[in-house]
């Protein structure tokens, strides 16, 4: 055997309350943007990442980093999008080399039409299930793990 340090009872606990949850929301999550856009998850984060940017576009490796996605996977997922006419690829104006994603207008609407039946989710399955502490002490939790997590961390480490 390894020097693994195992974990206890309650941090097994703790590890498999956290699995389970996140992956049956996520399921649902999916469920309700496939079911109201033909979105999968990650391509709802872009489109709300995007209309949240000045005018509307980003460059796709800050895009990348905000999605929390490989370059690969989010050229794959811009893709997708393009071909439904959500989104639209441009050369950034200073910099010849770089890729803007940009939402298009149409992409907007389907945002529209989308967040409130994501947001009735996020609220039903998480949000309203929690104290105002508890949001508080979960958002905390999540950005030490987030930073933990992130490639710039671990190659720190």
């Amino acid at each position: 055997m390894t020097g693994a340090r195992w974990l206890d009872e309650r941090e097994m606990a703790a590890w498999t309350a956290y699995l389970t949850a996140s992956h049956l929301l996520e399921r649902r999550v999916e469920e309700q943007l496939k079911a109201d856009a033909g979105l999968t998850h990650a391509q709802y984060e872009i489109l709300a990442r995007l209309s949240a940017a000045p005018d509307r576009r980003l460059r796709m490796t800050e895009l990348a980093r905000t999605v929390v996605v490989s370059k690969s996977g989010l050229t794959y997922q811009i893709g997708q999008l393009e071909k439904r006419g959500l989104v639209e690829r441009a050369t950034c104006p200073s910099d010849d080399r770089g890729v803007l994603a940009v939402l298009t207008e149409q992409g907007m609407r389907c945002l529209e039409r989308t967040a409130p039946g994501h947001v009735t989710v996020v609220r039903e399955l998480l949000i309203d299930l929690l104290s105002p502490d508890e949001l508080e002490i979960m958002a905390r939790v999540m950005r030490k793990v987030e930073a933990a997590t992130r490639p710039s961390a671990r190659a720190l480490s």
